[in-house]
């Protein structure tokens, strides 16, 4: 299951929320670390679509310039 960077920062900023609101310290900290474990896995979520879309561009280019090679005449020498 992918989740969206959407989704991701939106638990963080409710965990942040949560911890703003805690009376217990032990609460907070635990909210905190939830804070930092969520935007953490939105970082890595953005860097992976960011190395997908790379790789998707790199693969049209390469098939692009195939299909290129393949349509051209080979040159002839007189």
């Amino acid at each position: 299951m992918t989740l969206s960077y959407e989704f991701l920062m939106a638990r963080a900023e409710e965990a942040a929320t949560q911890a703003s609101s805690a009376l217990l310290v032990n609460v907070r900290e635990r909210a905190l670390r939830s804070e930092a474990a969520w935007r953490e896995m939105a970082d890595r979520a953005l860097e992976i679509a960011g190395e997908r879309e790379k790789a998707r561009i790199e693969r049209e280019d390469r098939q692009a310039a195939e299909r290129l090679e393949a349509e051209t005449p080979p040159a002839t020498f007189n």
